[in-house]
């Protein structure tokens, strides 16, 4: 048990800190060196904190989502993936996608899926000396890294990670009201918003993010008097509201796509995706998966998460695991620590033996 005093002189600490320092949380990123850039692509092999060694062994890339900013990798020193894999000795890189413009509004998913991400996936390999690369994906970074491989099989993928990635959209209860509006336009409710502003611009993104967990917006200033005295729990909150007011802007084709494809006729819960034409099966995964789900994410619950499963048959592997926290926590929470990471050392260390 802590005394009452040394909680005072905790909280004094950490006033201090945000009054004379601008916050407690240490927002450093992880060194990185820039190996390949292009086109919505920036690909870094990271360092460890120091800047002076990188890891070893099979590489291990990491593709965060559209409009999310990569630092979801990398939320704060303390409570950082990237770090963790990287102190590890672990081979880690990131690919980044920059900001999106409105010039940008007429690329659509099949750019993320044929050229931003095939190309990191090979820079990587080839950095690596030509070694397999493992992906750990976040949200539609999941998504898109499953296509990737069910659509390019030669690709040098060896397994992938995907955390928080809803494939059943129907399962999701917060979007559940807006349905009836969808069907009662014909699915064009969205189409003339994201046309005229060329996509989902950034601003409206992070309203949305922030939408979403509504109650602890509501509450966040109790909570932290309570915590005071807590500069881990100040520290992550603080991590939280940089990472909302880095958000991303969606392209409008993309949104558009994901909007009429997955949104509206929900076309992944049944396996498949059609690109114009260009159906992509995710019966077609053949690597090795691990699934996470958070226990509190209302953007991707759990059921909506837990499809891919029952989709990925002929998967060399598929193992399913939940974790606390919400859409962000599952990835980066402070309990994340315990429980996200470990299941992906334990998966990693599995593959790299087995490899």
């Amino acid at each position: 048990m802590v005394s009452p005093a040394a909680r005072l002189a905790a909280a004094a600490s950490n006033v201090a800190g945000k009054v004379l320092h601008g916050g407690v949380a240490d927002l450093r990123p992880m060194p990185r060196v820039l190996i390949d850039q292009g086109p919505n692509r920036s690909v870094y092999r990271m360092t460890t904190s120091t800047g002076t060694g990188v890891g070893s062994g099979p590489p291990v890339l990491l593709v965060p989502p559209l409009a999310a900013p990569a630092i979801c990798f990398d939320l704060r020193r303390g409570c950082s993936l990237i770090e963790h894999l990287v102190e590890d000795g672990r081979n880690t890189y990131l690919v980044d996608y920059g900001n999106v413009a409105f010039s940008d509004r007429r690329l659509g998913i099949e750019h993320w899926i044929d050229e931003v991400l095939p190309r990191a996936i090979r820079k990587v390999s080839e950095d690596a000396g030509g070694q397999g690369v493992h992906l750990v994906s976040w949200s539609l970074g999941g998504i898109f890294s499953m296509l990737v491989q069910a659509d390019q099989p030669t690709l040098p993928i060896e397994s992938i990670v995907a955390i928080g990635s809803p494939v059943d959209f129907t399962a999701i209860p917060i979007i559940a009201p807006f349905r009836p509006l969808v069907d009662l336009t014909g699915g064009h409710l969205l189409t003339p918003v994201y046309r005229a502003l060329g996509g989902a611009p950034s601003y409206l993104v992070s309203r949305v993010f922030r939408a979403t967990g509504i109650s602890k917006e509501i509450t966040k200033p109790l909570a932290i008097l309570k915590n005071l005295d807590d500069r881990d729990y100040l520290a992550q909150i603080e991590a939280v509201d940089h990472f909302m007011d880095n958000m991303i802007a969606y392209p409008g084709r993309t949104f558009g796509q994901l909007y009429h494809r997955l949104f509206r006729t929900n076309d992944l819960a049944e396996g498949t995706v059609d690109l114009n034409g260009r159906v992509i099966s995710l019966s077609d995964v053949k690597v090795p998966m691990l699934v996470v789900a958070g226990e509190n994410d209302t953007i991707a619950p759990r059921a909506s998460v837990e499809r891919v499963v029952e989709l990925l048959e002929n998967a060399a592997s598929v193992r399913f695991e939940t974790a606390p926290g919400g859409h962000l926590g599952v990835l980066t929470g402070r309990r994340a620590r315990g429980t996200t990471w470990r299941f992906i050392d334990e998966f990693q260390a599995e593959q790299f033996a087995a490899g």
